[in-house]
């Protein structure tokens, strides 16, 4: 086997059971270095990152259609939804929206 990025996977046998065993540590590594990076409270973390660390927690999009906006829920079948305003035209969170969802995510036992 080689490194992730050059790895070429044939679905037979055991290697699918490889592969996907390999591709869960790097869905697990991403997500530590996001909550990492959500507690570090930086200024720049984008809507794009809260999105795949909320995925990575079994969070969803919920699609509420055209008349939803820029207003973006996020729902699970465990936690209670989280709502977040998609940035535009800018691509980073307010500070506020870092703070608000670092206490959601803290009250769930999440981060």
């Amino acid at each position: 086997m080689t490194s992730a990025g050059a790895t070429k996977f044939s679905c037979t046998g055991a290697g699918c059971v490889i592969y996907y065993i390999h591709r869960t540590v790097m869905v697990l590594g991403q997500k530590e270095k996001l909550i990492a990076r959500l507690k570090s409270k930086p200024r720049d973390f984008t809507f794009d990152e809260a999105e795949t660390l909320l995925r990575c927690l079994d969070y969803r999009i919920s699609n509420k259609g055209r008349t939803s906006g820029s207003r973006v829920m996020f729902v699970s079948e465990a936690h209670p939804p989280i709502l977040l305003h998609k940035p535009h035209p800018r691509k980073e969170l307010l500070s506020y929206q870092v703070k608000q969802l670092i206490e959601v995510l803290e009250q769930e036992g999440l981060l």
